[in-house]
């Protein structure tokens, strides 16, 4: 690790450190530089500058994209706001196909933050990021006065590279194709709801907060014809279908049986009178694969550690409505609605 020129000896974090001086620069160079060590970085520059020559080696197309992430509490079972930060940037972009390459890491700090806190989150960051194949190139840090945020607020944004003839959009689903998941759903939603307290519940849940970009190019390997992916976060997987069904102008039956769905999870839901369809996850994407592919494909993502529970959960119809429907375990059917209002509040 490159040594840091500078030691931050505070323990809390004052308005000092977001002022732009010597504390401000103490606590860049030894929490974040040191931490996140790459030459690029290390550079201390405004920004982050590439040869777009190196990009260029591994596709046509860039891929761009931005989270904010405010979850509470900043740390839970299985994660916490810094892994879910890389994680969640990394998968946003790995969903287009693309290999993701760079991030950069915006901190919102409330005065009086431990520093030892902030130090374990950027540590979280860092092995996620390594783990994920991409680096932590540049960032910014504010501070803002207690009881004017939540301890910890993280803004990634990420550049990847998209491979040539790679063409994924929610637009391409088309009758006939198989919808697929990666494996059980819900887990991060139940277990942020868990780790608050509210529901005293002596049961483990931990989130699924994980990288998938190397499961996207295992998919893509088998089947370079991918027609539509996204990562099921916020809304969970019922939204991303229904944002396909929109986008497509088709309709997606699901079974409900063939659904993953943890024990813990479900349980969770029956008390609260909630569907973990609309569960958010940290490291679970819905795919729309070619039905003459879908078997492959999902043999090729059960050999994945990310894809071990992987399962065909419905199939993409033709229809002049653009639903998503559920054929539940009794026979009947149920609509699957885009979620209204918040199921649950500040998950990620």
């Amino acid at each position: 690790m490159t040594k840091t020129t500078r030691t931050l000896r505070a323990t809390t974090i004052t308005m000092a450190h977001g002022a732009g001086g010597k504390a401000m620069r103490d606590l860049i160079e030894d929490v974040f530089v040191g931490t996140f060590a790459n030459k690029d970085l290390e550079q201390l520059e405004d920004q982050a500058r590439f040869e777009l020559a190196d990009l260029m080696q591994s596709g046509a197309k860039l891929a761009f994209t931005t989270d904010s992430y405010v979850v509470d509490p900043v740390e839970f079972p299985g994660g916490d706001i810094g892994s879910l930060a890389v994680n969640g940037t990394v998968n946003d972009i790995a969903v287009s196909g693309a290999i993701p390459k760079y991030l950069s890491c915006g901190m919102i700090l409330e005065e009086g933050v431990d520093v030892a806190l902030l130090r374990r989150v950027v540590s979280s960051m860092k092995a996620a990021a390594d783990k994920a194949g991409v680096t932590i190139v540049t960032g910014d840090t504010k501070v803002v006065p207690k009881g004017k945020g939540d301890k910890i607020f993280i803004n990634t944004s990420g550049i990847g590279v998209i491979p040539e003839g790679v063409d994924i959009s929610a637009a391409n689903c088309r009758p006939g194709d198989k919808i697929i998941v990666n494996g059980l759903i819900g887990d991060h939603g139940a277990a942020i709801l868990n780790a608050r307290g509210d529901l005293a519940l002596d049961v483990e849940l931990k989130t699924d907060c994980q990288a998938l970009n190397d499961l996207m190019q295992t998919m893509l390997a088998v089947c370079p014809d991918i027609h539509a992916v996204r990562d099921a976060s916020r809304g969970g997987v019922a939204t991303v279908l229904c944002e396909f069904a929109e986008s497509s102008n088709v309709s997606i039956r699901l079974q409900e049986e063939h659904i993953p769905v943890r024990d813990t999870v479900r349980g969770v839901c029956e008390i609260l009178g909630l569907d973990a369809l609309y569960f958010a996850n940290e490291g679970k994407l819905v795919a729309s694969v070619p039905a003459d592919a879908a078997e492959a494909v999902l043999d090729a993502m059960r050999a994945h550690p990310a894809g071990q529970d992987a399962a065909i959960i419905g199939e993409v119809i033709e229809s002049k409505y653009n639903r998503v429907l559920v054929k539940t375990h009794f026979g009947g059917e149920r609509i699957l609605d885009m979620l209204v209002g918040e199921q649950l509040p500040r998950i990620c």
